[in-house]
C-alpha cells in the first residue's frame, strides 16, 4: 500500500531511519501545544484583570475555554477535590487534540495514529492514576486488589483458622480480576484512540485520492469532529480511573468527618 505524502519524507534518509514519522509529529505537537501556552500566558500577564474574559479572540480565550472543559467535567467526576488533578487530565487532552487535528493538515499525519504514541500515552494515564492512589491513600489503596475480605472475623484461633482457607481464595481470586482490570485499562486506552484516528485519517486519504473538491469537505468535518471526541473519551475515562484510585480514601475521611459533623 502506497503510503501519502508527508513532511518527514523530505528528511535525511539516516534521520528517517533512527526516529518515526509518528515520533517527529509528536514533537511538532508538543512544540505547538508550548508555543500555544506561552502565547496565553502572555495575554493573561498582559490583561489588567485577569477574572475578566478577553475582548478579541485569542490563544487565552481557546486556552480558556478548554481548560473550563476539563475542569467543569472533573467536578462532575471527582468533584472539588479532584481540581489539583486538572493540569493532568489537561494535558492528556489539549496534547491529544491538537495531535487528532494535526492530521488534518496536507502534508502532516497523526502521531495518535501511531501505536506506539497511543500506548505512551495510556501508560502515562494507568502510571499516573496509581501514583496518585497511593498519594492520596498511602498503602491501603493496595487493599482494593485483594477485595473486600481483609480480616479474619473469628476472635479464637480456631476460628480463625477455619476462615483462612476462605480468606486466600477470595484474596487470591480479587488479586486476579483486579490485575486483569488494571491491565486491560492501558490496552483499551491505546487500542481505542489509535483504531479511531488511523482508521479517520485513512478515510479521509482514501476520499482525497478519488476526489479533490466537495466530498473531501465533509469528511475534514467528520474528522474534527472525531479529534475532539477521541480527545475527550481519553481525557474522561482517565478522570474515572483518578475518581476510582481515590474514592476509597475519600470515603474514610468523610466517615471520619461526620461524627465531628453531627457534634456541631
Amino acid at each position: 500500500m502506497e503510503h501519502p505524502f508527508t513532511w518527514y519524507n523530505l528528511l535525511p534518509q539516516s534521520f528517517q531511519h533512527a526516529i518515526g514519522d509518528h515520533t517527529v509529529f509528536a514533537l511538532v505537537a508538543a512544540i505547538l501545544l508550548l508555543l500555544f501556552a506561552f502565547a496565553a500566558r502572555a495575554a493573561l500577564a498582559k490583561a489588567p484583570d485577569p477574572t475578566v474574559p478577553a475582548g478579541e479572540l485569542g490563544a487565552r480565550n481557546i486556552a480558556e475555554l478548554l481548560l473550563q472543559l476539563v475542569v467543569n467535567q472533573s467536578d462532575q467526576i471527582i468533584g472539588k477535590q479532584g481540581r489539583k488533578y486538572v493540569p493532568f487530565f489537561a494535558t492528556f487532552f489539549m496534547f491529544i487534540l491538537l495531535s487528532n487535528l494535526l492530521g488534518l493538515l496536507p502534508g502532516f499525519a497523526p502521531p495518535t495514529g501511531n501505536l506506539n504514541t497511543t500506548i505512551g500515552l495510556a501508560l502515562c494515564s494507568f502510571i499516573g492514576y496509581n501514583i496518585i492512589g497511593v498519594r492520596e491513600q498511602g498503602g491501603a489503596y493496595f487493599k482494593h486488589f485483594i477485595g473486600p475480605m481483609t480480616g479474619l472475623p473469628a476472635s479464637t484461633i480456631i476460628g480463625k483458622l477455619g476462615f483462612l482457607p476462605l480468606l486466600l481464595i477470595s484474596a487470591t481470586f480479587f488479586f486476579i480480576l483486579e490485575a486483569f482490570s488494571h491491565g486491560f485499562r492501558p490496552v483499551s486506552l491505546s487500542l481505542r484512540l489509535f483504531g479511531n484516528m488511523m482508521g479517520d485519517h485513512e478515510v479521509i486519504t482514501a476520499f482525497i485520492k478519488l476526489t479533490k473538491v466537495v466530498v473531501p469537505v465533509a469528511f475534514y468535518a467528520m474528522g474534527t469532529l472525531v479529534a475532539v471526541i477521541q480527545a475527550f473519551v481519553f481525557t474522561l475515562l482517565s478522570m474515572i480511573y483518578v475518581a476510582l484510585a481515590i474514592s476509597h480514601g475519600h470515603d474514610e475521611e468523610h466517615d471520619h468527618e461526620a461524627p465531628h459533623q453531627s457534634r456541631h
